[in-house]
């Protein structure tokens, strides 16, 4: 028998298929392969101003902040946020920093990390019109964009586990703070394999927000960070 060729029309339509079907699987290796791209690129971008704890004490920065974690109880400090605080404190006491910005949740009365957090600075020898406060800082973004116009810093050092530290230092920069940041992890957490996954999709979506840039949930007037910390009591 003789081999009997196609119709012109299902040639077409059978290049068709095979086109849609490769444009389907790149689209495919692209959403898998993105987000370790993005990971890199944050992490890429703000490595370079990891610093050494002692390496701040030429920084002269318009504050150290503080990120926000769990507070138990009234104001007992979580491991993770006990080892920010004191890092923070570090930095200001070697001068690498004017102020301490403690940034945290405390959208509910019966929860409130950023006067915990304060309070324990101040009970540690750091004077209370050097301790600010942001109630609003329900985010690392969040944060950030604060510390730049409610607070209108500068230059800060951003003080939080190294595997936070990436983002929270990209975001800074992203939105024109001249950001460093220090690593504080003297001793081994609970959620290590939870809390790097989240941290994972965390800087996806974060790229994007530092593209965008949206107001936070809060702005309000300014509180300029070179006055007194009690404006924030």
């Amino acid at each position: 028998m003789r081999n009997r060729k196609q119709p012109s029309w299902l040639q077409t339509a059978s290049k068709g298929k095979k086109r849609v079907l490769a444009a389907v699987c790149i689209l495919l290796v692209l959403g898998v392969l993105s987000p370790f791209v993005i990971n890199g690129i944050v992490v890429g971008s703000a490595r370079r101003y990891i610093l050494e704890p002692q390496e701040t004490e030429q920084v002269n920065a318009d504050c150290v902040i503080a990120l926000g974690a769990m507070v138990w109880g009234k104001d007992t400090l979580s491991h993770m946020l006990e080892d920010r605080v004191l890092g923070a404190i570090d930095v200001y006491e070697r001068g690498g920093a004017k102020k301490i910005l403690m940034s945290g949740d405390h959208g509910q009365e019966d929860y409130d990390e950023v006067n915990a957090m304060k309070k324990y600075a101040v009970e540690k020898g750091v004077a209370a019109d050097d301790v600010f406060m942001d109630h609003a800082g329900f985010s690392t973004y969040e944060t950030m964009y604060r510390a730049r116009d409610v607070f209108q810093a500068k230059k800060v050092v951003i003080v939080t586990q190294k595997y936070h530290l990436y983002r929270a230092v990209y975001i800074a920069r992203a939105l024109g703070l001249e950001a460093y940041g220090i690593a504080s992890d003297p001793r081994p957490y609970s959620s290590v394999v939870y809390n790097n996954a989240r941290e994972f999709l965390a800087r996806v979506k974060d790229f994007f927000t530092a593209i965008g840039k949206p107001e936070p949930t809060f702005l309000g007037e300014a509180i300029p960070i070179n006055g007194s910390g009690a404006q924030t009591d």
